[in-house]
């Protein structure tokens, strides 16, 4: 078992474009490709961010999925109120030949954006349900906010009309959602308390979500990006939470059960997530054969994952 980070970066020439980082125990990663980004792109913005990473069991296929945003310009009201509405995708039968890029429009015609496209699959629908922000203002409402909706495709090309998911007080940007023993577990950014908000629920859009109850959560402000993954060889589910505030990149946390929300933050030595600076993206389970063929593809940037 291996596990591969696929994510973007601030830091590197082609910052907004899509790169790989692998590991062997979840904790520690090797990055690939050095400063060559695996998936670049010359449509819509020309700008990749937030990618993710989801295996199709029936079509035996992996899809990348994100968003279509450009950052250059610095000019971060227009991408908010007239960004793009529409969704990157890629796939692959063995994470080396990706399909050409295709945009697909999933947002409202009157969203302002499309960003942090993430996917979980769900099991009464028996299809993928994608989910995102987008800044909607409706009727009656002075201004604008972020809100999560969704929407059902069961090969990424066709998608159900899009419907509103999740709304908070303030904006909502950052969701991500895992299934287990029964349950989905949904990790949500707080705008309020800056802090990852936990809750759960036996089905996926219809709900109802209760809050679970986590110290450990609530008393970690200044984070983000919030990415769930179960890590086999420890038996735990390990939350990586982007530390924005103080950018310091990911920080991994660890449970044993998920449901009791009791997370340990993981002290620096007991991790290493590689030498580039990893910003919202995801963490996959792949086969040990499949890191290799990684690796053999891509200069892997040390010598021991």
């Amino acid at each position: 078992m291996a596990y591969l980070f696929v994510h973007f970066t601030s830091e590197e020439k082609d910052s907004e474009s899509i790169y790989f980082a692998v590991s062997r125990d979840g904790l520690h990663y090797k990055d690939v490709g050095g400063t060559t980004p695996v998936i670049k792109t010359q449509l819509g913005s020309k700008g990749i961010r937030d990618p993710f990473m989801v295996y199709d069991e029936q079509a035996k296929k992996y899809f990348i999925i994100a968003t279509d945003l450009n950052t250059s310009d610095g000019d971060w009201t227009r991408a908010v109120t007239t960004g793009s509405r529409s969704l990157f995708v890629w796939e692959s039968y063995d994470l080396i030949n990706w399909t050409d890029e295709r945009l697909i429009e999933v947002a409202p015609e009157h969203a302002g954006c499309a960003w942090a496209p993430e996917a979980v699959y769900c099991r009464e629908k028996e299809a993928w349900f994608v989910f995102w922000a987008s800044n909607v203002r409706e009727e009656g409402e002075d201004s604008a906010k972020q809100r999560i909706y969704g929407s059902f495709t069961r090969d990424f090309r066709d998608f159900s009309p899009a419907f509103k998911y999740i709304e908070r007080e303030t904006n909502v940007i950052d969701t991500d959602i895992v299934w287990d023993k029964g349950y989905y577990y949904r990790f949500s950014k707080d705008e309020t308390n800056k802090v990852i908000i936990l809750e759960k629920s036996r089905n996926l859009v219809e709900g109802p979500f209760e809050d679970v109850h986590s110290d450990s959560l609530s008393k970690l402000e200044g984070v983000e990006g919030p990415e769930a993954f179960y890590i086999e060889d420890m038996g735990k589910w390990c939350l990586m939470v982007d530390q924005y505030r103080t950018n310091g990149g990911y920080l991994p946390l660890l449970t044993d059960d998920l449901s009791e929300g009791n997370f340990e933050v993981l002290s620096s030595d007991k991790y290493d997530l590689g030498k580039r600076k990893k910003r919202h993206g995801g963490i996959i389970r792949i086969s040990e054969e499949e890191m290799e063929r990684i690796i053999q593809q891509y200069q892997l940037d040390g010598i021991d994952v």
